[in-house]
């Protein structure tokens, strides 16, 4: 990127970046809706762009703002926990609350206000942190790949994506600089917004173990030793947070488990849900060896020479939360977008060549991705045994 942009503020490059993302991912949702058919939302014509976004999750967060969370947890018969709003963290659905106090805008229009300008804050985060690691210029694509990535448009939906994304881009341009202390009320915020603190903490105790091991090659001081300790200590207590305010509210020990449990229809088993996915896509032989692969490719690109370049920080941040993925999630549909705060990736790709060539050609093949996720999982389309994939 050259010529009269190279020159404007770099606040300026972003914000149009992000904002012509966001157009064409506005485009994209209008195009979709306008083939909706059959649906469970009483659509009785092709859904408003308003409309149309706040469908899936966006209703769970809009019962939150309108009525908060149960005191007691929705069972069935057999004492089964039902799907319920425990399952949301409040950070977002609180802040629209908040502001529609104040403004009395609803929210149907300060939900997806809320979340885009949320992403537009998110873009200057994620800028400001890539530039600690890369020029300006590969900073900048860095925030193009984000900005276009498949699953972009959740960005602009009422989701607590970008909002999430916002402090946890401030949280870790906080840890490369090494203001340990200062990003602890960053992180305590950000662990009501999405279930990344687990992730977060572990983090935290990686970097701390490998300074400690190389503290004879690089200074390890007292007082860095311990602020690190305070923000991992805050960091799991962040994690700790939502399941004992659910705790709290409803009496029961097990409440945001058990919520979390009924999405899934199983016990929460670390790492066994992804196993009987593989087994059930590629049979019993081939399910597990599938998997393997998978992990053994992610490690192999997270130690990539591409991926080391964007720093230590970085570089472990996206394998802890890639191992907090395989270890808590039920992987399904709605996986490609919980990859989000794998965004420290979008550097590496910019990284890997300064070529224009390909830089166009991974933003191009990303804007038609986004085409494939908003028409595949976005757009309601019934499945022959009922319901469909989520997004």
């Amino acid at each position: 990127m050259g010529g009269a942009f190279a020159r404007w503020p770099w606040y300026a490059r972003v914000a149009l970046v992000w904002a012509l993302a966001r157009v064409f991912s506005f485009g994209v949702f209008v195009a979709v809706a306008a083939r909706q058919g059959l649906n469970p939302w009483g659509w009785a014509g092709p859904p408003s762009y308003l409309q149309f976004i706040g469908a899936w999750d966006s209703e769970w967060y809009q019962q939150i703002f309108a009525g908060g969370y149960p005191t007691e947890i929705p069972r069935d018969a057999t004492g089964r926990a039902l799907e319920n709003e425990w399952a949301f963290y409040p950070l977002f659905p609180g802040l629209v609350r908040a502001l529609d106090a104040v403004t009395g805008l609803g929210w149907q229009v300060l939900g997806p206000l809320v979340a885009t300008a949320a992403g537009f804050a998110a873009a200057l985060m994620v800028y400001r942190l890539f530039a600690l690691r890369a020029p300006a210029g590969t900073a900048l694509w860095g925030v193009v790949f984000v900005a276009v990535c498949p699953v972009s448009p959740i960005l602009q939906v009422p989701y607590a994506e970008s909002l999430n994304l916002l402090l946890l881009a401030a949280a870790l341009y906080l840890l490369v600089q090494r203001r340990y202390l200062t990003a602890v009320p960053v992180v305590l915020v950000m662990c009501l917004s999405r279930p990344v603190g687990v992730a977060f903490a572990l983090m935290m105790a990686v970097l701390f173990i490998r300074r400690w091991i190389r503290h004879r090659a690089e200074p390890f001081p007292g007082t860095e030793a311990w602020r690190m300790i305070v923000l991992g200590l805050a960091s799991g207590i962040g994690a700790l947070a939502w399941p004992a305010l659910a705790w709290a509210a409803t009496g029961e020990l097990r409440a945001y488990t058990d919520t979390e449990t009924a999405w899934r229809g199983d016990s929460l088993a670390l790492f066994k849900p992804w196993f009987v996915e593989a087994e059930r896509l590629f049979g019993p032989v081939w399910g597990p060896v599938v998997l393997l692969l998978l992990v053994a490719f992610a490690a192999l690109y997270l130690n990539s020479g591409s991926v080391r370049r964007i720093g230590v920080e970085l570089q472990v941040w996206c394998g802890a939360y890639f191992l907090y993925l395989l270890a808590f999630l039920n992987p399904l549909t709605s996986t490609f977008r919980l990859l989000l705060p794998l965004f420290p990736l979008g550097l590496a790709l910019a990284s890997l060549s300064g070529s224009r060539a390909y830089r166009w050609s991974v933003a191009v093949a990303f804007l038609v991705l986004q085409i494939v996720w908003v028409t595949w999982l976005w757009r309601w389309t019934p499945l022959p045994g009922g319901g469909d994939y989520p997004p």
